[in-house]
C-alpha cells in the first residue's frame, strides 16, 4: 500500500505528502547526500545512477545520472535556492529525455510528526500542459518505490 499521497492544487501545482518513521535529519540527509541519493534514488527496475552531483547550498548544482547498461539513459539537473538543514529544500530541476523538459520549482518541508517525519513537496510547474505531461509518466508509483527504498534504508 502507498504511503505517499499526491494532489493537484490550481492549474500548475502537484502536492506529495509522505510520512517517514525516522527524524527530520535522516530524511533531509538522505535528500542531501549524494552516497544516499544513489542507494534510494533510482530509475526504473535496472536502472541505477552512476552519477549524482549534489552540492547542497544556495547555487549550488545537481546532476543526476541513470542509465540500463546497454547505451540508453538520461538525466537530471537542478540547482538549489534555498536549504534550511534539516527542514527545508528549494530547489529548481529539469529532465533531459533527451530533450530538456520545463523548470520544475521544489519546495520540501520535513516536519517532526511523533517519531517520525511528514515530508511535503510542492511541485509548481510553468502552465497546466507541463503537469499534466509529468502526471501522465505515472511519476505517483515511481515516487512511491522510491521512498520505500529510502524508507528501508532510514
Amino acid at each position: 500500500m502507498s504511503r505517499l499521497t499526491l494532489k493537484t492544487e490550481g492549474d500548475t501545482q502537484v502536492l506529495v505528502t509522505r510520512r517517514f518513521a525516522a527524524p527530520p535529519e535522516a530524511v533531509y540527509r538522505a535528500h542531501t547526500d549524494p552516497n544516499l541519493i544513489q542507494k534510494w534514488l533510482l530509475g526504473p527496475e535496472g536502472w541505477p545512477m552512476p552519477v549524482c552531483v549534489n552540492d547542497a547550498k544556495p547555487g549550488g548544482k545537481i546532476h543526476y545520472e541513470w542509465t540500463n547498461g546497454k547505451g540508453a539513459g538520461f538525466h537530471l539537473t537542478g540547482e538549489y535556492l534555498q536549504l534550511t538543514p534539516y527542514s527545508r529544500i528549494v530547489h529548481v530541476e529539469r529532465m533531459h529525455l533527451p530533450d530538456p523538459t520545463p523548470d520544475n520549482h521544489v519546495e520540501t518541508s520535513f516536519e517532526a510528526d511523533g517519531t517520525g517525519t511528514l515530508m511535503t513537496m510542492q511541485m509548481t510547474l510553468p502552465d497546466a500542459q507541463t503537469r499534466a505531461a509529468m502526471l501522465a509518466t505515472g511519476m505517483e508509483h515511481g515516487m512511491e518505490t522510491r521512498y520505500a527504498r529510502l524508507e528501508g534504508l532510514l
